[in-house]
């Protein structure tokens, strides 16, 4: 037995104790630094200082009574977690049903060096089939996690020896690593720009005092006086776009710096990524049922893509702006997500890039259908402003074409991005327009199927069909297609799975 799996009872690290109390004291600089910068008595300003401290005593004292009560062993069968002492629970993972050993260290645990470790199962239940350790050391992360996925071989405790081997071994496939030139897509990132723009806003009503006493609102206000209205909006709005440009490349920054995904030991792909807070996100492959590659509009005209696991076991919750846990390559040029597609599956060429079988016409004319109603309470508006008088009717016209042309430019890049195929190996579909996803799905990995008709559908002769699995969403639908050959990619992709459904005429 190894001298990281020996059987016996081990605490957490004890420097976790000071990064929670050094995660508590951090906002008090920033806050007495403002409250000094707005003019705040001395007294109000010691008060501050003084309860701050004493609530950083108290979760201390709170996070070390936890510390104390906590235990974890690690035996040859399984993984055990022990903790609490009023109310004690004492969990357990056996080893031979461990999936996955994910590590992620925030700012106050780099600065003492521990990690939090995840051992997880692969199951979709949630905290029973997760146990966490916050924190341990983080040279005893890594080699728990090497010990937990591969049985203890490569450790950091022998790193000398082990690397050695690896490398003569092979063991150890880098698939993509960063380049820094990825980092421009991510200003095409709707997504981060809002999480940006929602900081700032936050930020501003935190600080509202201070801003108000320092004249920042009346600075804003002058100077707004002394533009023309022209003028403000298009400052506003450049002002905007900048700023979320930038703030998206910057939390992309912190969020993919570092960023490495490799194969490991021949079947156990691993992400590992970070600047401020790093992380190392393990999958198996015999969890892995497919790829989804995500193209968000703007990101799609820039040339740009996502490349998103399909897998079992994978936590459906989305961390605090952080990306999920499922996605194996950051924004990235729409070759390059091609090319990582295909050495995740082990393919010469991505099937993602295959040629698929288009969608009868009846499916554009639903699309546009749909979007001419989407833009008629834009149109109705405008006829309503200009018939009272308070814009002229050759603005309003103007409205009312260019709400239609977008909505119905919408309809037909959604039609033309309908498609599917059935491979060899796959189920593949693709759909959606603001953003468009191609699903690449192993057909041994799917377990029913979901037919959908709604009351337009049947007049049109369309169907949608569902294939459901036990991964990622759980269904990935083909819409839209007709009802002939709907039934047929069923068939072909799981023969005899529908059969027994079907009515004979």
């Amino acid at each position: 037995m190894s001298g990281v799996i020996d059987g016996q009872w081990h605490r957490l690290d004890p420097k976790t104790i000071a990064a929670m109390s050094a995660l508590v004291l951090a906002p008090l600089v920033p806050t007495a630094g403002f409250m000094l910068l707005s003019g705040a008595e001395a007294q109000t300003l010691l008060n501050t200082v003084l309860i701050w401290v004493g609530a950083d005593v108290l979760i201390t004292a709170l996070v070390a009574i936890d510390w104390w009560f906590t235990w974890y062993r690690i035996t040859a069968d399984r993984f055990e977690l022990r903790r609490g002492n009023l109310t004690r629970s004492h969990r357990w993972i056996p080893r031979d049903r461990i999936r996955s050993v994910d590590l992620t260290s925030a700012p106050s645990h780099r600065l003492f060096r521990v990690t939090t470790v995840k051992v997880g199962t692969g199951g979709q239940a949630g905290d029973s089939s997760e146990l966490k350790l916050d924190s341990i050391a983080r040279h005893h992360a890594e080699s728990l996690r090497q010990e937990l996925l591969f049985g203890g071989a490569s450790t950091s405790d022998t790193a000398a020896a082990s690397d050695a081997d690896s490398i003569a071994a092979g063991a150890d496939h880098t698939i993509a690593r960063l380049n820094p030139a990825w980092f421009r897509y991510s200003a095409l990132t709707l997504s981060l720009a809002l999480i940006v723009w929602g900081a700032i806003g936050s930020a501003v009503g935190s600080f509202s005092e201070l801003l108000k006493a320092v004249g920042f609102y009346d600075a804003i206000a002058d100077t707004v006086l002394s533009m023309s209205l022209w003028m403000v909006v298009t400052a506003g709005l450049a002002m905007v776009l900048l700023v979320g440009v930038i703030g998206a490349i910057a939390l992309s920054v912190e969020m993919w710096w570092g960023f490495r995904l490799t194969r490991e030991r021949g079947d156990t792909l691993r992400v590992k990524r970070g600047l401020l807070t790093t992380r190392s996100v393990s999958l198996e492959e015999r969890r892995l049922r497919g790829i989804e590659l995500s193209e968000p509009l703007l990101l799609r005209w820039a040339g740009g893509a996502r490349l998103n696991a399909v897998a079992t076991g994978l936590k459906q919750k989305q961390e605090d702006r952080q990306p999920e846990n499922k996605t194996l390559l950051p924004p990235a040029p729409r070759a390059e997500a091609q090319r990582v597609a295909s050495a995740v599956l082990r393919e010469r060429k991505s099937p993602a890039d295959a040629e698929l079988r288009r969608h009868p016409r009846a499916a554009l004319r639903r699309r546009t259908t749909w979007a001419l109603v989407s833009a008629m309470p834009f149109v109705a508006a405008a006829a309503v402003a200009a018939t009272i008088g308070w814009v002229p009717i050759a603005l309003a016209a103007a409205v009312a074409v260019v709400t239609v042309a977008v909505a119905v430019g919408f309809a037909v890049d959604a039609y033309r991005n309908l498609g599917h195929e059935v491979t060899d190996r796959y189920l593949i579909t693709r759909s959606g327009s603001g953003i468009r996803r191609t699903v690449t799905l192993q057909r041994s990995g799917i377990i029913g199927w979901r037919i959908t008709r709604t009351v337009f559908q049947r007049r049109a002769d369309l169907m949608s069909v569902g294939a459901t699995t036990a991964a990622g969403c759980s269904i990935y639908e083909v819409h839209d297609v007709s009802t002939e050959s709907g039934l047929e990619l069923a068939e072909a992709a799981v023969p005899g799975l529908l059969r027994p459904f079907l009515e004979r005429p």
